[in-house]
């Protein structure tokens, strides 16, 4: 029979160890391996929560603020096709009132740099949920047209990234902002000869980058005091800086470019708007 001697004695089977042996032989390895698998879940579930996050801010985020800025677009258009006939306007075109309330429409911002039919409804107000319908006029600077400074600021990445491309705009490109009954033309400031956005007259640039505390770039002149009166009529367009990023602003300046041009004369929009 198995495991006796010839004798007739038997004898136990070798064995390597105990269970509790083995236990502890094995213990050392298997609790790495469990860390190690507990890491690398821990890790793939954060890489697919920040991938998902990435994905809602790009994507998601733009679909719901693309469907809120068609919402003040058409609300805008529809209010203005609704208000009575002035017959003054084609001789004295007006501004927007000096008060509009929040997360309404004050009027369109087109900028053909950055794309010819380039076009956002721009509210009232900067706080979150206005800039979520899109570009937004700081409460308390100029309307367009007006002396002073037009401020608006856009989301630059999500939210609808009205102004991603910011940074493509060239001293003498138009920016024009439109009303109900007026176009108005402003000019970015610098040097459209070199291109330099830091050579113009006036001293105030074209472009700049600033920390988001740096509040006197929306001044009624630019970058001065902000209880000093206007010196022209300008428009300061600000968004994040660098993409991505909230840590600094990127600051575009512009100048009002000759007297408002009137609906009634050019309702598809100006020379500087059609590039007739």
């Amino acid at each position: 029979m198995p495991g006796a001697r010839p004798g007739g004695q038997s004898v136990s089977t070798p064995t390597t160890g105990s269970p509790a042996g083995q236990d502890r032989d094995r213990r050392p390895g298997d609790l790495w391996r469990t860390v190690a698998r507990g890491v690398g879940q821990t890790l793939v579930t954060a890489g697919l929560v920040v991938l998902l996050f990435v994905v809602y801010e790009l994507y998601v985020t733009d679909l719901f603020a693309d469907r809120r800025q068609d919402a003040v677009a058409d609300e805008l258009r529809a209010t203005w096709d609704g208000a009575p006939e002035d017959p003054t306007v084609a001789a004295a075109p007006a501004a927007p009132p000096a008060q509009v309330p929040l997360g309404q429409g004050v009027g369109f911002l087109h900028v053909p740099r950055l794309g010819p039919d380039w076009s956002r409804a721009v509210v009232e107000g900067t706080g979150p949920e206005q800039l979520e319908q899109g570009p937004g006029h700081y409460v308390g600077t100029a309307m367009p047209g007006q002396p002073g400074n037009v401020g608006i600021a856009g989301h630059r990445v999500g939210t609808g990234s009205p102004f991603l491309d910011l940074d493509r705009l060239r001293p003498g490109d138009p920016v024009v902002l439109e009303t109900a009954d007026a176009w108005f033309v402003y000019r970015v400031l610098g040097d459209p000869a070199t291109g330099d956005l830091l050579a113009d007259p006036s001293g105030i640039p074209g472009q700049q980058v600033v920390s988001p505390t740096d509040v006197d770039v929306i001044s009624p002149t630019p970058d001065a005091d902000p209880a000093a009166p206007a010196t022209g009529s300008y428009l300061t367009l600000t968004t994040c800086h660098p993409k991505y990023s909230a840590r600094q602003r990127l600051v575009v300046h512009a100048r009002l470019d000759g007297a408002p041009v009137a609906k009634a004369d050019a309702p598809g929009g100006p020379p500087a708007l059609t590039g007739d």
